[in-house]
């Protein structure tokens, strides 16, 4: 502060010190041992999430970025996929693409297991609707994106929500239904009232478009009886995974 380099707002305990000049900073920050940088970022992300819990669910990609300049990929990508979601929400979507597409990033340098292939899948699934958004229902990386997730679901045994709007989206509806019915039938083996909710949704979506108008009222699967015994608010249905 004598020299100039920073300067201060405001007192301490709450006082906020902003350096001069942004080259001034990367000139500090570069001179530090790189393990050195490491161990910063991470006890700055601890003391985030010990501290200030309100600051890290409103802002989860300063967790993710000290995280990832910590070398700790493992406890980055979880809140960089959150970081894309709450961007996704906010229709933030180039936003919520450079924090989904880091996430991704961070987890192709990590050994393959069930559980980064899970992480992979919920990634790309929260990505889908963010590229349809931008790029457009017909753009290549849409397409394989979507791909990506089918393969991925395969593996872990789980049914991706986002390729029944993909393919409603792009008007290929008898996929569409496959996948819905995938999904009801998903939704019974968990015992998932928000599935089964869904389900319901999307089958009689698709059947209405299919000019199915009497089914589309009763979608077949796992019936209304099943439903009714999981009531869910419709304010808590994730549309668009």
């Amino acid at each position: 502060m004598e020299a100039e380099f920073l300067y201060q707002q405001g007192f301490p305990p709450q006082a906020i010190y902003t350096f001069k000049h942004a080259l001034i900073q990367d000139t500090a920050y570069q001179s530090l041992l790189r393990s050195t940088r490491q161990q910063y970022h991470q006890r700055i992300a601890q003391v985030l999430e010990a501290h200030f819990p309100g600051l890290c669910e409103t802002h989860p990609e300063l967790l993710a970025h000290h995280y990832t300049e910590a070398g700790l990929s493992a406890q980055a990508i979880p809140y960089w996929q959150r970081a894309g979601e709450r961007a996704l929400q906010r229709s933030a979507h180039v936003e919520a693409i450079s924090h989904l597409t880091k996430g991704l990033e961070i987890l192709q340098a990590l050994p393959e297991s069930p559980e980064h292939t899970r992480q992979e899948l919920h990634l790309q699934t929260a990505l889908g609707p963010t590229l349809m958004a931008t790029r457009g229902v017909a753009a290549p990386e849409v397409e394989q994106t979507y791909l990506r997730i089918q393969a991925l679901a395969h593996h872990v045994e789980e049914t991706p929500r986002g390729l029944w709007l993909f393919y409603y989206m792009r008007g290929a509806i008898e996929t569409a239904r496959e996948f819905g019915a995938q999904l009801m039938e998903f939704g019974q083996r968990q015992n998932d009232g928000t599935l089964l909710f869904e389900a319901h949704m999307v089958l009689g979506m698709t059947l209405f478009r299919l000019g199915e108008v009497l089914p589309a009222r009763h979608p077949p699967g796992a019936g209304y009886g099943a439903l009714q015994s999981h009531p869910t608010p419709r304010a808590s249905l994730p549309l668009c995974r």
